[in-house]
C-alpha cells in the first residue's frame, strides 16, 4: 500500500487530489502537507496533515521519514499571470520547492510527480498538435521554471534513479476550487457567473485557443502516470495529455445552451493575452496514450453539463 505525502494539499489540484488518492489507498495513507490559509473546509478532519513550508527541506524530510512516505506529489508552484507580477517569489517557490522534493526523495527513495504545464512551451513552439518532443523556449517565469522542472526531473532519474514522474497539464476546470493567477481561469470563473446570473468579462479575445481540462481528467492523469508500469515509460519528464480545446466563444456556446441569457463582453488583459498568444492551441498526447493508457473522459459538452450541475449544488 502506497504512502503519499502531497506537497501544496491545499490548492486547486492538491485539494481534490487528497480526496481522490484517499478513496483509493486510504484515509491514513495520503497526508496533507498545509502552509498558508485558506484551508479546504473540513481539511484537518478527513485526514492526517503535516505543516510544510516547501521551502524548507527539513520539514519535508521530517514528514517523509516519520509517516514512512514513498510517493511525493509535489503540487507547490505560483501560477503563470501572478508569477509574471512576481519573478522571483515563481522562481524561489517553482524551483525551490522542487528541489527540496527531489532532494528528500533521493535519501528516502520516493518517487516524485511534479506537474508541467502548457506553459513549458513558448512562442516558437509548433501551435496545433504541439509535438511530445519539441522547442521549448518559454517567455514567462512560470514556464521557464516547468521547463526546468522537467530537465531535473529527468537528471535525478537518470544520476540517481529518483523515480520522477510527471505531465504537462493544460488549464484545468474545477467546480470546487477556484484558481489563483492563471491565465486560463477566465475558463473557471465564467461558468460561477452564468449559475450566478451576472454577465461575464472575458480577459482572454475570442479566436485564442488553448487546451483545457476537467478536473477529473486532471485527477486520473496525476495518478495514473505514478500507477504506470515503469518499463513502458520511453519519457518521464513530461507527457503531453490533453482533453480539449477551444476559446471564449465556444465556451460562451457551449454555456448559453442551459442559460439562453448569459452575456459574455470583453475587457483584454494585455498581460494574460501576451502570455495565451505563447502557448499551444492544442497538444498531441499519443506518447501518453502509448506508454501508459492515458485517455479523458470529458469533452467540453460534459465538462459544461457536469459543472454547471454541480455549481447549482454549491452556489444555489
Amino acid at each position: 500500500m502506497k504512502k503519499i505525502l502531497i506537497v501544496g494539499s491545499t490548492g486547486q489540484i492538491g485539494s481534490e487530489l487528497s480526496i481522490r488518492l484517499r478513496s483509493i489507498y486510504g484515509r491514513d495513507n495520503v497526508i496533507c502537507g498545509f502552509y498558508t490559509p485558506p484551508y479546504p473546509e473540513g481539511f484537518f478532519d478527513a485526514g492526517p496533515t503535516a505543516e510544510i513550508n516547501s521551502l524548507h527541506i527539513e520539514q519535508i524530510a521530517e514528514a517523509v521519514k516519520k509517516n514512512k512516505i514513498d510517493t511525493i506529489y509535489n503540487l507547490v508552484a505560483i501560477l503563470s499571470a501572478t508569477a509574471e507580477k512576481h519573478p522571483k517569489l515563481g522562481w524561489d517557490v517553482g524551483i525551490g520547492s522542487l528541489m527540496n522534493c527531489l532532494d528528500v526523495a533521493k535519501e528516502y527513495n520516493c518517487a516524485v510527480f511534479t506537474p508541467s504545464s502548457i506553459g513549458a512551451f513558448g512562442p516558437n513552439t509548433p501551435k496545433n498538435q504541439t509535438p511530445q518532443d519539441t522547442v521549448q523556449r518559454p517567455n514567462t517565469v512560470y514556464g521557464i521554471t516547468k521547463v526546468l522542472g522537467e530537465l531535473v526531473s529527468d537528471y535525478y532519474y537518470e544520476r540517481w534513479k529518483v523515480d520522477t514522474r510527471s505531465v504537462r497539464f493544460p488549464g484545468i476546470i474545477s467546480s470546487m476550487t477556484l484558481p489563483g493567477g492563471g491565465t486560463t481561469d477566465y475558463a473557471v470563473d465564467i461558468y460561477y457567473k452564468a449559475v450566478q446570473g451576472e454577465d461575464f468579462i472575458c480577459p482572454i479575445q475570442a479566436g485564442t485557443f488553448m487546451d483545457m481540462m476537467y478536473m477529473p481528467d486532471a485527477l486520473d492523469a496525476a495518478i495514473n502516470i505514478m500507477e504506470a508500469n515503469p518499463d513502458k515509460l520511453v519519457h518521464r519528464n513530461s507527457f503531453n495529455v490533453a482533453s480539449m480545446s477551444f476559446d471564449p466563444e465556444m465556451i460562451y456556446s457551449s454555456i448559453k445552451k442551459q442559460y439562453p441569457d448569459f452575456r459574455m463582453r470583453y475587457a483584454i488583459d494585455p498581460l494574460k493575452q501576451s502570455i495565451a498568444d505563447s502557448w499551444p492551441n492544442c497538444l498531441d498526447d499519443s506518447c501518453a496514450r502509448e506508454e501508459w493508457g492515458w485517455h479523458p473522459n470529458f469533452d467540453l459538452e460534459r465538462t459544461t453539463a457536469d459543472m454547471i450541475k454541480q455549481l447549482k449544488i454549491k452556489l444555489l
